[in-house]
Parts: C-alpha cells; sequence; structure tokens
C-alpha cells in the first residue's frame, strides 16, 4: 500500500468527519431552538409553571448539548485512530 492511497483515506475521512460535526451542530442549534421555542410556549400558557418548565428546559438542553460532544469524541477515533487504514491494508494483504 503506497503512501498515496493512505493520504487518500485520510483525507477521505477528514471530509467525512467535517459533514458529521456540522450535522451534529446544526441539529444542536436546530434542537436549541426548538426547546426553547416550547418553553416559552408553556410559560405564555401558564406562567405559574415557570419554575418547572425551566428545570425541565435546562435538563433536555444538557442532553441537547451532549449529543455533540458524543459526536466529537466518535470523529476523533475516526481521525487519530483511523480503522479504515488497517482495513485497507488487511484487504490489499489479502488479495
Amino acid at each position: 500500500m503506497d503512501a498515496q492511497s493512505i493520504a487518500m483515506i485520510y483525507s477521505y475521512t477528514a471530509v467525512g468527519v467535517g459533514i458529521i460535526l456540522a450535522a451534529a451542530g446544526l441539529g444542536s442549534a436546530l434542537g436549541w431552538g426548538l426547546i426553547c421555542s416550547k418553553f416559552l410556549e408553556g410559560i405564555a400558557r401558564q406562567p405559574e409553571m415557570r419554575a418547572q418548565l425551566t428545570g425541565q428546559m435546562l435538563f433536555t438542553g444538557g442532553l441537547m448539548e451532549a449529543f455533540p460532544m458524543i459526536v466529537l469524541g466518535i470523529s476523533m477515533w475516526f481521525i487519530f485512530a483511523n480503522p479504515f487504514v488497517g482495513a485497507a491494508k488487511a484487504a490489499l494483504g489479502a488479495g
């Protein structure tokens, strides 16, 4: 396996990771927008529920923020311990 093939695998992996991280960030931003809009709707309908709704909004927002961090961890694994290089070497060595 030559250096150009390995470089291509790393470059395609980097592009894929970039797309995955962009999608996770966009999904998180849309989720925060929906959470906050429903929070304000709930306060407008029942102002006395503000304290309970605030706690639920922050809890749900925390879950929403955890998703991009999990995706970031998986993406770092793809970048630093690229499994595709080993699979390509095994496939080319076997063939």
